[in-house]
């Protein structure tokens, strides 16, 4: 099932979290995508509040050759850098993936010079997303 927000995509899926958080990865892979982060929420909830929450991962993907060109066209684009995607267990015990527009963010710049990567990017995501 597809689930769309006007600044994220993503789809729910029927699996343990930790099969798709791992296939999450070895996607983002296939389509030029490293993890330049990764952050816990569930852990760090625990650790610095004390609280349980839900499994809930956020990976910050990067693909070089794009956000190099990226960088060419805005320098100050680092501070939408990287493309987040998000891996977590919904109420209903699916594994929801989403991943941030990069249409929808790139958009607010202004610079039309990004338009054609932030395609690009979208597009890869959506292989990723597909493949999942």
């Amino acid at each position: 099932m597809d689930v769309t927000t006007s600044y994220a995509f993503g789809k729910r899926i029927d699996a343990p979290f930790g099969e798709v958080e791992q296939k999450v990865w070895t996607e983002l892979a296939k389509e030029g995508f490293g993890i330049l982060t990764e952050v816990n929420i569930k852990d760090k909830f625990k650790e610095k509040l004390g609280r349980d929450f839900r499994e809930y991962v956020i990976l910050g993907a990067c693909n070089p050759p794009l956000a190099w060109e990226a960088f060419g066209k805005e320098v100050n684009i680092g501070t939408l850098l990287p493309c987040n995607v998000v891996v977590y267990c919904d109420d209903d015990g699916k594994t929801v993936v989403m991943v941030m527009d990069p249409v929808a963010a790139l958009g607010v710049i202004g610079n039309s010079g990004l338009t054609e990567i932030a395609a690009q990017v979208r597009a890869r995501m959506e292989r990723v997303l597909a493949a999942l």
